[in-house]
């Protein structure tokens, strides 16, 4: 790849993901001082839900630096490995805290009565290092061995003859010729089980348990419905109730609020992966098109943003903030206020 190429994409990459990191981080900040602030949110399922703000935190941090890991760059090993290791690590965490969330809250709306009683609750600290732990394990695999890093080739002269002065200018001269890659920081085997043993069954779990929670509330709007065909009977009216409107209209508008979440958020991250996994078997150069780029930052990017469409719909946990700003306009306008009349 030529500079002025590379260059390119790395302004595209930039103009993608800096507004949508600076979004993400902002509003993971207003949604995490939110939930300190309120008293009454402090309790195990806003602890996940906090754990899972900070993780997209960190992710929207990395956001700019994770479609940059396709493009070849002149770095070390170390240097290489945490360039690579850590957006990883902060991204599989993200994933884990949202599986742990959907799965916290689907144990509170398939068991109401006993949910306190399920080891997600008695083990908070156990769940938390469960999500926490195992992406920094694995992320960390191509520093202790699973990799594909190869030495440059002013390392690996046989000549025993050479002298030290020699020796010390080739690795000097080498350095320049280290290209760090993300083919030679994760394996194909790596890619394959990170994608089919880990992102793909935490999509699949997180879909199947909204489906559930989706018929639950289905079934008991059923129910509901079917109490007040009861008493509309009972009462002689043919035409159902206004309450019972209004049920299946909220049902219809969160079966469309899902489906609009799922598209937007989900389906740009899985033609993400789609692509990535094609790339690998097919041993096309997705990875240096614009297309695979953008892909990569919108898919990345729309996963994130899943939190904080869970944080900003609940009012509780943007209602301090929101007095504060309140607060803050009707000085404002007061003080502007004061100035007319002086005036």
């Amino acid at each position: 790849m030529d500079p002025f190429e590379k260059l390119s994409r790395e302004k595209l990459i930039f103009y993608l993901t800096v507004p949508l990191s600076s979004i993400i981080i902002f509003s993971n900040l207003f949604i995490i001082i939110g939930i300190a602030c309120n008293r009454q949110l402090h309790n195990t399922p806003n602890y996940f839900f906090l754990s899972l703000l900070v993780a997209d935190l960190c992710t929207g941090i990395t956001l700019p630096f994770i479609p940059r890991m396709t493009l070849d760059r002149q770095l070390d090993f170390k240097h290489c490995l945490v360039m690579y290791i850590f957006p990883n690590f902060l991204f599989l965490s993200f994933l884990f805290n949202l599986v742990m969330v959907h799965y916290e809250r689907y144990l509170c709306i398939v068991s109401p009565l006993h949910h306190s009683q399920f080891w997600v609750h008695r083990c908070f600290p156990l769940a938390l290092l469960i999500v926490w732990l195992p992406p920094l394990l694995y992320a960390s695999l191509p520093a202790f061995g699973w990799n594909n890093w190869v030495e440059p080739s002013a390392y690996k002269s046989s000549d025993s003859n050479e002298t030290f002065l020699r020796s010390t200018t080739s690795r000097n001269s080498s350095k320049e010729d280290e290209v760090c890659s993300y083919k030679q920081v994760f394996p194909k085997a790596f890619i394959y089980l990170e994608v089919c043993g880990l992102v793909l069954p935490a999509m699949l779990s997180i879909v199947a348990m909204m489906g559930r929670v989706l018929w639950i509330a289905r079934k008991q709007l059923q129910n509901i419905c079917k109490l007040h065909r009861a008493v509309d009977r009972l009462q002689q009216q043919q035409k159902p109730s206004d309450h019972e409107q209004q049920l299946n209209m909220r049902y219809a508008k969160c079966m469309a609020a899902v489906s609009l979440t799922f598209l937007v958020c989900w389906v740009p991250y899985i033609i993400y992966q789609l692509m990535s996994v094609t790339a690998l078997q097919t041993g096309v150069s997705l990875p240096n098109s614009t297309l695979y780029i953008i892909m990569s930052c919108t898919g990345i990017g729309s996963m994130a943003v899943i939190p904080l469409i869970l944080g900003l719909a609940n009012k509780q946990y943007t209602e301090p903030i929101s007095r504060v700003m309140l607060k803050l306009r009707n000085r404002w306008r007061g003080g502007q206020n004061n100035r007319d009349i002086t005036l």
